[in-house]
């Protein structure tokens, strides 16, 4: 019967998979997608009735076709109750079969495309872009989101780890849950622990009262670990612990408390190395990346830039009251001439300030940072002072916001720090 089975199917050009029986059968559908499912239903050991269940618990279930040479109304009322999209009793009209699968196979073809769709939209309610590596991205974002398993992302600086994270969220179970963020860069390391796990009142010099800790605020939802390669060893071992256990203690507490939180990491250090170097532990890395994404840098991605660059653009002029600037072929090719070392948030910072200069929707394209070997108008005095706005806003963002953790890092006072706030008027908006 499966030799008969393929000769009528091969002409319909699709990939067939024979299975010996309802074992072996169930074992393909757990590894590989199936479009359509042909199954018998008097097998030994594992029946057609196992093979239409397994199948229909998939998170994709193919359609199930069954054929029997013991048919009944009975069986056939069950098939379909079951999920069967048809039942066929041996003998059957092979131009009924293969009209069928025929039009299950047009059918799966338009689930695919609308998945596809589907995947774009996910990525597309938090990123822009256009370009074929964000595309697929969207497609693993799509699958990876609603399977309850951790996720690191990595990438340069600026590519939008956490956008993307953003997306896993909306496209995760927990989508109405807590999602918390944690920058492990802007706290000193002694206050990471306090942080992320809690604490007692009196636990430590200045707790004066008691703490939660984001684990047990991201309860039920997801708690991204951004700058993940930042965190110390000591509280390295406090994560892999609650990761293991699924238990968090308290700094100053004596007993462990259950959480259900699902940990998305993000860092743009490579962990590897790190690993290698002792800063970073192998266990906790791999858990970590039970499913690893990265995100593109922008310099990969060109076809990104239009796009992106008119959505900043529109931005910029709202927030700042100006004629509108159109991303006209002109300054397209100025933005495809730069690499953007500093990626989308680069781009983003170097629009907002062509709009706020802009008149009447006339921009200076000189303002832009200039292509390689080539230089820009405006004094020396001028571009230093763009470059030191640009590293004080990337401290900030780095920071969370924290400016004397973002004086520490520039290497400046705090007051310094104030005195050039002022100077390139950065407010918290920017970080």
């Amino acid at each position: 019967m499966r030799y008969v089975l393929r000769g009528l199917l091969e002409p319909l050009d699709c990939e067939l998979v024979d299975a010996e029986g309802g074992a072996e059968a169930i074992a393909a559908l757990e590894e590989t997608g199936f479009d359509v499912v042909i199954t018998d239903l008097r097998m030994p050991e594992v029946d057609g009735f196992a093979v239409l269940d397994a199948a229909r618990a998939l998170r994709r279930p193919p359609e199930v076709v069954m054929i029997t040479a013991h048919g009944s109304e009975r069986h056939a009322v069950e098939a379909l109750h079951r999920g069967a999209v048809d039942y066929f009793k041996k003998p059957f009209e092979p131009d009924e079969l293969t009209a069928v699968v025929r039009r299950v196979l047009r059918s799966a073809r338009l689930r695919g495309e609308r998945d596809q769709l589907a995947d774009e939209l996910a990525l597309a309610r938090t990123m822009v872009f256009a370009a074929p590596s964000m595309t697929e991205l969207a497609r693993l974002v799509s699958r990876v989101g609603p399977l309850d398993v951790n996720v690191l992302i990595t990438g340069e600086s600026g590519t939008g780890k956490e956008l993307l994270a953003e997306a896993i969220v909306r496209a995760s179970t927990r989508r109405s849950k807590p999602f918390v963020r944690f920058n492990a860069a802007a706290l000193r390391p002694e206050l990471a622990d306090a942080e992320l796990f809690g604490h007692a009142k009196g636990a430590f010099t200045g707790a004066s009262g008691a703490r939660e800790g984001l684990f047990r605020a991201a309860d039920g939802g997801t708690l991204l670990l951004d700058e993940v390669g930042d965190l110390s060893l000591d509280t390295q071992v406090r994560l892999l612990r609650v990761l293991q256990e699924g238990e968090v203690r308290p700094v100053g507490k004596d007993r462990p408390e259950k959480v259900d939180v699902r940990v998305i990491a993000a860092t743009h250090q490579d962990l590897e190395a790190r690993v290698a170097e002792g800063h970073f532990r192998e266990d906790l890395y791999y858990r970590l990346k039970v499913v690893q994404l990265e995100v593109p840098p922008l310099r990969e991605r060109p076809d990104d830039l239009e796009p992106l660059a008119e959505t900043f653009l529109k931005r910029a002029s709202t927030r700042f009251g100006v004629a509108p600037v159109r991303c006209d072929a002109g300054l397209l090719a100025r933005l495809r001439a730069y690499p953007w070392p500093g990626n989308v948030r680069e781009l983003q910072n170097a629009l907002e300030g062509l709009v706020a200069l802009s008149r009447d929707g006339e921009v200076d394209l000189d303002r832009l940072p200039a292509p390689k070997g080539t230089t820009v108008g405006g004094s020396l005095e001028d571009r230093i002072g763009a470059f030191e706005r640009g590293q004080i806003v990337e401290a900030l963002r780095v920071c969370g916001g924290n400016r004397a953790e973002a004086a520490r890092r520039l290497g400046i006072g705090r007051a310094t720090l104030y005195e050039k706030l002022a100077k390139h008027d950065i407010d918290r908006d920017e970080a």
